[in-house]
């Protein structure tokens, strides 16, 4: 419509923009620890014990929350409410359980609260020993002070090494091949809880083991109306020609945050395979720190992410090469539903003396709904020129169409189709599990999230 002469044109006003919440960055959690937390956790321990709280404490208030700043933009810490959340002081008593046929140990421990284990007769006549930490403290006290044996510039694993109330040993003697798994079970969710861990686990000459991490709701968690923290280590050191593969499954409540650091040095020909499963919680930050030390030792490590409704997964993984022809080959995909998000970041460190690596990372995203997001960026650092191969690689997209015209024209319903790419996607992780009904139960629990989840099928197809 033309306004009449001398009349200024009517103007149409903007609709005003929906306000949204500032973003958090790391160093905004929530989660308040202090050093009167610290001190409580140290009563009674030894000196060298309390000592190096101290300085994990000094550390964790002097650092940034991502010291990479390539990384800094993606991460937002939303979703966390901790306001409520008060750190664990007390410790859990040891009891001891029923041995299980299919496992050489199982450590069991609900809200921090009860720590149970039980050893096959195989492996206490063998020499290998799983007891909760502050058992025997001596017993753990080069690895705790061993410099490095976390992540030195990482804020939380800091705050994890000034803090963490409940731990787990796991030593095999040089030699012991065990014939099977050693399983170690968290259950969590109880409200206004911040529970902070260290489990370690340290490999002799020509040992050989495989572990299995399971963290599950607790009966509490169904009830639980606010947010609750869990912040665990795996710290593992495997001697000469030792062997270890770890399987983890997470499949936490809704209402856990949840901080990982896994660290791994690994001496001249051993072998470390990690099979790692990231499925529950309502915001994941892990981080893995792989340090080859010895000549010819390798480090396999397959990650996976189902992420579903509005969860978040802030995956990190650093592989340093020192010695020479190592090898490391390192895989992380992720399928997001809904409106989840993950980012996947890798850097390969190649030193100076690593002659002959061979290393690969690849980093893959499949986006099932127009409000997922994968965010995948593989890095290398190269100080060597004289390696195998060096090598990283990245996609993120939905549904390949091919395999999908592929298995329709199989005669296979199309929702069946996607299903069956999507989990043969994530099946490598799967087949990777040491322990027949894990692999089951995992198997199933992707399942069940494909069906609880919401699927965009135009962003699919």
């Amino acid at each position: 419509m033309t306004a009449p002469t001398g009349e200024a044109a009517p103007t149409e006003t903007a609709p005003a923009p929906r306000p949204r919440p500032a973003r958090r960055a790391l160093d905004d959690l929530g989660l308040v620890v202090t050093a009167e937390d610290v001190e409580r956790i140290a009563a009674g321990e030894p000196g060298w014990l309390a000592d190096d709280r101290r300085a994990a404490f000094e550390a964790f208030r002097a650092l940034p929350g991502e010291p990479n700043r390539l990384y800094t933009p993606y991460i937002d810490l939303r979703p966390a409410a901790l306001g409520e959340t008060a750190v664990v002081t007390d410790r859990a008593a040891t009891g001891e359980a029923t041995p299980q046929p299919d496992a050489d140990a199982v450590v069991e421990i609900a809200e921090g609260r009860l720590a149970s284990f039980s050893l096959s007769d195989a492996a206490r006549a063998a020499g290998v020993t799983v007891r909760c930490l502050h058992d025997d403290l001596e017993a753990a006290r080069e690895i705790l002070t061993r410099d490095g044996c976390l992540p030195e510039q990482d804020r939380f694993a800091q705050m994890t090494r000034a803090a963490w109330s409940q731990g787990i040993l796991i030593d095999v003697p040089a030699g012991v091949q065990l014939e099977h798994p050693i399983v170690v079970r968290w259950a969590l969710g109880e409200a206004d809880r911040a529970l902070l861990s260290r489990t370690l686990i340290r490999l002799g000459e020509d040992a050989h083991a495989s572990v299995v991490e399971e963290l599950m709701p607790s009966d509490a968690a169904a009830t639980a109306a606010r947010q609750a923290f869990f912040a665990g280590t795996t710290e593992v050191t495997l001697g000469a020609r030792a062997t270890l593969r770890v399987a983890g499954v997470q499949e936490l409540p809704p209402n856990l945050v949840v901080f990982q650091h896994r660290t791994a040095a690994i001496g001249d020909g051993a072998e470390l395979h990690w099979a790692l499963a990231q499925l529950g919680s309502r915001l994941v930050r892990s981080r893995i720190d792989n340090r080859l030390d010895g000549d010819n030792s390798s480090v396999e490590q397959v990650e996976i992410v189902f992420g579903g409704a509005d969860q978040l997964f802030d995956l990190t993984s650093y592989t340093t090469h020192v010695g020479r022809d190592t090898t490391g080959n390192l895989l992380s995909k992720g399928a997001l539903l809904d409106r989840s998000r993950s980012y996947m970041k890798g850097l390969i460190t190649i030193e100076r003396s690593a002659i002959g690596t061979d290393s690969y990372l690849g980093e893959f995203g499949m986006n099932l709904s127009k409000a997922a997001r994968a965010v995948a960026i593989p890095s290398l650092e190269i100080d060597q020129p004289d390696c195998r191969r060096a090598a990283h690689s990245s996609s993120v997209g939905p549904i390949d169409e091919t395999q999908l015209f592929y298995l329709e024209s199989r005669g296979i319903p199309p929702d069946e189709a996607r299903k069956f790419i999507v989990l043969g996607f994530l099946e490598p992780v799967v087949a990777r599990v040491p322990l027949a009904d894990v692999q089951d139960r995992l198997r199933a629990l992707l399942e069940a999230k494909w069906a609880s989840g919401t699927m965009d099928t135009a962003a699919a197809a």
